[in-house]
């Protein structure tokens, strides 16, 4: 009995429920939740429809198809080794990586099949046009401005097919083991110059700094003739000026009294025990003391 009932509610209500059951399978259909990693690429009847961003997005069942599924997220090549000449004729060995991410999913799907083969080849090609262009020095040393040169061209190339080169790095710059010889041996001979340069100009201003001391011990003993002859004429002019004014007894007296000190330095002198007195110094003396108190 209870067997007979169920199958009449069902049977008198099939038509319900296929139609629950289609509205959901059509919900279903209808609804896209798009992570935030991802892009979806919809086709309706084989063509491209529209690209639908992270979140929920409504399309419509069973006529729109979520035909790729890209990521956005930024890759990175795996890291490629090409060799090159060098505007000198000397081949080097570059380690690139490149690290790019998908803009516009749709520009990637219809336009290129192997994004990441095409990639590194248009890196190689590019890599090895750039490092045609400069010497080996300008290879090493302007690292940085050949990588900025290989962006920009790689982003240039790679424009039409939806992708962004977010950077592009030059890991090692490897050379064979003779020309690393040779860049050593110039290395060293280099070195080597400029100790001989160093050294030359140390000698050159050691020279020029004693022909400096040389100058300055002239300029102080000039000076101090100058200074001891303006003195002497000074004091001569000074001995002139007091016989101009006082007449000979003043010459008179500068003469007993330079005798007087002449003989006080003899007697003061070390191991002089007995003293030889000319006949004229008792002359002096009287001279002097009788200058001294003014007398003739």
């Amino acid at each position: 009995m209870n067997e007979d009932l169920i199958l009449d509610l069902l049977s008198s209500n099939l038509l319900y429920l296929l139609g629950a059951v289609l509205l959901i399978i059509v919900v279903l259909k209808g609804v896209r939740i798009v992570p935030q990693s991802e892009k979806y690429v919809i086709e309706r009847f084989g063509r491209l429809h529209s690209v639908l961003g992270p979140g929920i997005n409504f399309i419509v069942p069973f006529l729109d198809v979520a035909r790729h599924k890209m990521s956005i997220l930024e890759r990175q090549l795996p890291n490629a080794s090409q060799d090159a000449i060098t505007k000198d004729n000397v081949l080097v060995q570059i380690d690139t990586s490149v690290f790019y991410r998908i803009l516009e999913p749709e520009k990637t799907v219809y336009r290129i099949r192997d994004v990441d083969g095409a990639i590194a080849t248009t890196v190689a090609g590019i890599v090895r046009a750039e490092i045609g262009k400069m010497d080996l020095d300008e290879v090493q040393s302007n690292r940085s401005q050949l990588i900025g040169q290989i962006q920009h061209s790689v982003e240039s190339a790679v424009d039409d097919w939806g992708i962004e080169v977010t950077r592009a790095e030059i890991l090692d710059v490897n050379l064979d083991q003779a020309t690393r010889d040779a860049m050593l041996q110039q290395l060293n001979a280099e070195r080597a110059r400029r100790a001989q340069v160093t050294e030359a100009e140390g000698a050159k201003r050691a020279v020029e700094l004693n022909a400096d001391a040389e100058l300055y011990a002239a300029e102080q003993t000039a000076k101090a003739r100058r200074i001891q002859a303006e003195a002497e004429a000074y004091a001569t002019e000074v001995v002139a000026k007091a016989i101009r004014e006082n007449g000979i007894e003043a010459a008179q007296y500068q003469v007993a009294l330079k005798q007087v000190e002449s003989l006080n330095a003899l007697g003061k002198g070390a191991g002089n025990q007995t003293i030889l007195v000319p006949a004229h110094a008792l002359e002096a003396f009287g001279n002097a003391f009788n200058l001294l108190k003014g007398g003739k």
